[in-house]
């Protein structure tokens, strides 16, 4: 790390990153107000394709949605690593989105949560163009749609599963404290279960129809018992529940909607296995209590797929991590929280691809909420640590050898970097 960061570009580079710190905090706000709803993020990636452009790179958008641009590095034989922010928020189109600023902080919808990682991401890019750092290994950026909620990660789906782009490594960009490093993904399976019965007056039917609001409570009170491993940590939850008609009335509908997590994949697969049979359990006890045998009049359950973020871990030896160490301590920036988060990273670090996610730089409070706010507190060190840790993983000219090894698809040959 020391050769790359006592190189006169990178310096110059860095440098430019705390200059232009004003700059890119206007920028962040100018992206904050272009609506990127759920599933509809084509405006604000419009945007993000046209910034790219004009600072220098060959911009398009995917399929999908996702804007793709591509710095090239000197050898084709180099890794490529990509870095990504994510396009969406979790606000719908009724939400209307104006910053406004009071005491040094920013306050607006998704203005952290990840607008600031956009912003950081066109900073490494103006950081490159103009300091004309030239690189072994390719460095693709990509803001990617669909990271929120239900977008169920489809747009580093496409990137990594359809797209045929080879990629060797990731940092993705999100969340401000530049001090977290992620070192797994908790992987998330989330559905959809419905109760539906016959219904019926709660006077004049009771004990004759079961209810589906009854064989919801039942499906809770076993999952409520479920024991689950604290290591790997996994957890369950039903996040939401509704149903019935009236207050006078036996339930024909009742649903809910469970998340089940966990850092492992095969734990996730095996509380799954363990999790869904307890909601047709919960049917079935409703129809017993009340000698239900008829078919047509049972309470029955369906279940509906509503969303899988695979899990991933990897060793504290990664490529990714000892770079974003290296680079962490000669910025002077201390390591204040080494966890494992939900992010773009689950798809590639599940698939044995080094990835990790880093913080944006500046603080942050109460993100996903409408008094969501961001502190553009020294800033400027998000986009510097990420310079500084793509060029470790992909190399520089006449620099030492890339941190980052080539993705065969089955194994990562990883460099200790001095």
């Amino acid at each position: 790390m020391r050769a790359i960061y006592g190189t006169e570009s990178v310096q110059k580079a860095l440098e430019m990153a705390k200059l232009q710190e004003p700059y890119a905090i206007e920028e962040q706000i100018e992206i904050c107000e272009v609506p990127a709803p759920p599933m509809k993020e084509l405006q604000r990636g419009e945007l993000i394709k046209e910034k790219m452009r004009a600072y220098g790179l060959e911009a398009e958008m995917d399929p999908v949605g996702n804007v793709i641009a591509r710095y090239k590095g000197s050898c084709s034989e180099a890794p490529v690593c990509v870095i990504t922010a994510h396009l969406d928020t979790v606000f719908g189109e009724e939400v209307e989105i104006k910053v406004r600023r009071k005491e040094g902080r920013l306050y607006a919808p998704g203005i952290s949560d990840d607008t600031r990682g956009l912003a950081s991401m066109l900073q490494v890019i103006r950081c490159l163009v103009s300091n004309n750092i030239k690189t072994q290994g390719d460095i693709l950026f990509v803001a990617t749609v669909g990271e929120e909620a239900e977008g169920d990660l489809r747009g580093v789906k496409r990137l990594f599963y359809t797209s045929g782009i080879h990629i060797d490594g990731m940092l993705a960009l999100d969340s401000a404290d530049p001090g977290r490093l992620l070192w797994g993904s908790t992987g998330s399976k989330r559905y959809k279960i419905e109760f539906t019965g016959p219904g019926g007056h709660s006077y004049l039917n009771f004990g004759q129809c079961p209810s589906a609001t009854q064989a919801l409570c039942r499906a809770g009170s076993l999952l409520a018992e479920l024991e689950v491993p604290d290591s790997p940590r996994t957890t369950f939850t039903i996040g939401t529940m509704k149903g019935g008609t009236s207050v006078n009335s036996i339930a024909e509908h009742a649903e809910c909607e469970i998340d089940l997590r966990s850092t492992d994949n095969e734990t996730l697969y095996s509380l799954v296995d363990s999790v869904l049979p307890l909601f047709s359990e919960g049917a079935e006890l409703e129809n017993q209590r009340w000698g239900i045998t008829q078919e047509e009049l049972k309470v029955k359950c369906k279940v509906t797929p509503l969303g899988h973020r695979p899990a991933g871990m990897q060793d504290d030896s990664s490529s990714v991590l000892q770079a974003a160490g290296a680079a962490m301590e000669a910025l002077g920036i201390e390591l204040t929280n080494y966890t494992s988060a939900s992010t773009d990273q689950n798809v590639p670090m599940s698939m044995g691809i080094p990835s990790t996610t880093l913080g944006t730089g500046g603080r942050e409070g109460l993100s996903h909420s409408l008094n969501e706010w961001y502190e553009p507190y020294r800033s400027f060190e998000g986009p510097q640590l990420a310079l500084l840790t793509v060029l470790a993983l992909v190399g520089i000219e006449n620099g030492p050898a890339p941190m980052l090894g080539i993705y065969s698809g089955q194994s990562q040959h990883h460099y200790k970097f001095q």
